[in-house]
């Protein structure tokens, strides 16, 4: 429910504040006033296109600020996602177009995308003017209007339905996909299959290249690690049987043996001699290490050398077609091993989708059974009021009909097509309803329905432009108390001419025009007492002080009172 709008620079409006809130609210006004400025700024808050010439003359933007009052999750949610608040059930929405054209949003105190205003719309918001019947145009409204009317159990099976389709639609496309592509599949597996042999016949180990590296550098380099080896252990410990020839074993044993027979007639030559039995341990430790390190290069040769090469050259082989190194292939290995245990299971897979995918196809042509039969006997019953509330609204002739029919295919919303048509007299063909019916006809229709529909699933805020255009009197009359119905469940708000029609509002604004300094402005004005009178006056005979315009006037009042 809108609470209060503010309209600044739109049109003739330089800046007034409209006063809604509950009920039927009318706004009524002279020509060129700017009434339907009213809704204009109604529809930049619901996310329509701007336009440029509807900023006043002299002025650098238009603003519209709008306070509605909602509880409903789903709006909280979306006013949640593009950043805004609602405080104590208050939503702030509001739109600028600047004279250049450009145009910003505002949702609950947050900048928005001006669509973002169209997704709340949707939920807050249904606007009619003759110009704008969107709803009875399109098909597929058409149907949701019906659906709409056909309550919880409909909605239930339409939910459970479209859950259905969308299931169906999946299994069809992952059936088709894998049936399109089995060639793909089966080449796919068979690659996969000989790079797993291949690496399989070499079985990398995870760093095996880097210790192959460091054997063939040593393999490579025997000779020169055997002289120096020996060499070595020649020097430490010689095997000689030469007298002259001294190792360093054995010069480190006769200081030892020196020591130790003057050792105590000095302690400070104890440490020394433990530094040097120390030694001569270590070089005897090193030599027998040397002796045999010397013995496992004896074991070490050529065929050995080449079986290393060889082995590295196979990883190499590897690394250039899967990976850089061997954990890089083991990797590949892995991946690729899972990747062909799915295609192999791709044969029972296909089998298994067919059964889901024959199975929900059945369950889905039942659903859309069920709501056509739903719909068949809604649109019945919305036959019928509807043509007792036209048969009310100066269309005492009309007959309207819901058809109901089969769809080429089942689509999202089920297996029909919906019609909406009018017979404008006995004897007529119905026909639909946007190509029948006048302008005024066609806002009647959609006030009936609205009537109608509202009484199952009403819509928080009903905005009408002009609806009681083309008719008057009793007509009228009737318009103004299913105004007045419609707005005990929900927010009516309409643009009429008609005191017939204004009379049933329990809110009445008036736009009014002031030409003064050279310029026309207009204010929104709400009018009570003997100002409502003499505007009900105005608009009966166009004189606001008439005697019997204002005796008139106070019988309409009246009316208000009985319904």
């Amino acid at each position: 429910m809108i609470e209060e709008l503010r309209i600044r620079d739109l049109g003739v409006i330089v800046d007034s504040t409209v006063p809604l809130g509950a009920g039927f609210t009318a706004i009524t006004g002279e020509t060129g006033a700017g009434k339907t400025m009213v809704v204009s700024a109604l529809g930049l808050l619901m996310g329509e296109r701007s336009d440029a010439g509807a900023v006043r003359a002299g002025a650098t933007q238009a603003r519209v600020h709008g306070i509605v009052r909602t509880s409903d999750p789903i709006v909280a949610d979306i006013v949640d996602e593009l950043g805004g608040e609602i405080e104590d059930d208050e939503l702030v929405l509001s739109r600028t177009v600047s004279a250049e054209g450009r145009s910003r949003a505002g949702v609950g105190g947050a900048s928005a995308p001006v669509g973002s205003l169209g997704r709340l719309a949707d939920r807050l918001f249904a606007v009619h003017g003759q110009s704008e019947q969107l709803r009875l145009k399109s098909t597929a409204a058409q149907r949701e209007t019906l659906d709409r009317f056909g309550g919880e159990e409909l909605s239930r099976t339409l939910a459970e339905y479209r859950f259905s389709h969308q299931e169906r639609q999946q299994l069809s496309a992952r059936v088709q996909e894998l049936t399109e592509t089995r060639d793909e599949r089966t080449a796919e597996a068979e690659r996969l299959r000989a790079e797993l042999e291949e690496i399989a016949a070499v079985d990398p180990q995870a760093g095996e290249e880097i210790e192959l590296a460091g054997r063939i550098e040593l393999l490579s380099n025997v000779e020169a690690l055997r002289a120096a080896t020996s060499a070595a252990h020649e020097a430490l410990a010689s095997e000689s049987d030469e007298p002259l020839v001294r190792d360093a074993g054995g010069l480190v044993d006769d200081a030892v043996r020196e020591l130790e027979r003057v050792a105590e007639f000095d302690p400070r030559l104890a440490a020394v001699l433990e530094t040097l039995r120390g030694v001569s341990f270590q070089i005897a430790d090193a030599a027998t290490e040397l002796a045999a390190y010397a013995g496992d290069l004896d074991e070490e040769g050529p065929g050995e050398l080449a079986r290393a090469n060889d082995r590295l050259a196979a990883l190499n082989g590897l690394f250039r077609l899967y990976g850089a190194d061997s954990a890089a292939v083991i990797a590949t290995a892995e991946t690729a091993a899972e990747r062909l245990s799915e295609l192999d299971g791709d044969g029972g897979l296909v089998d298994e989708l067919s059964e889901r995918l024959e199975a929900e196809t059945e369950r889905e042509r039942d659903l859309a059974a069920r709501l056509t039969e739903q719909r068949t006997a809604a649109a019945v019953r919305l036959s019928e009021l509807v043509t007792a509330e036209l048969r009310q609204l100066a269309l005492p002739d009309a007959e309207f009909v819901v058809e109901v029919s089969p769809a080429a295919t089942l689509g999202g919303s089920g297996g029909d097509d919906v019609q909406l048509l009018l017979s404008p007299h006995p004897g007529a063909a119905p026909r639909p309803v946007a190509k029948t019916a006048s302008g005024g006809e066609l806002s009647r229709v959609m006030l009936a329905l609205e009537v109608v529909v509202a009484g199952v699933d009403p819509v928080p805020t009903f905005v009408f432009d002009e609806v009681d255009a083309g008719v008057g009197g009793a007509a009228a009359i009737e318009i103004g108390r299913r105004l007045a119905r419609l707005a005990r469940t929900s927010q009516v708000i309409v643009v009429t001419h008609l005191a017939q029609v204004a009379a049933f509002a329990s809110n009445h604004l008036k736009v009014v025009k002031d030409s003064a300094g050279g310029f026309t402005e207009s204010s929104c004005r709400r009018l009570d007492g003997d100002a409502r009178l003499a505007e009900m006056a105005r608009l009966l005979s166009g004189l606001s002080d008439s005697g019997s315009a204002l005796e008139h006037a106070a019988e309409l009042l009246a009316l208000r009172e009985s319904i």
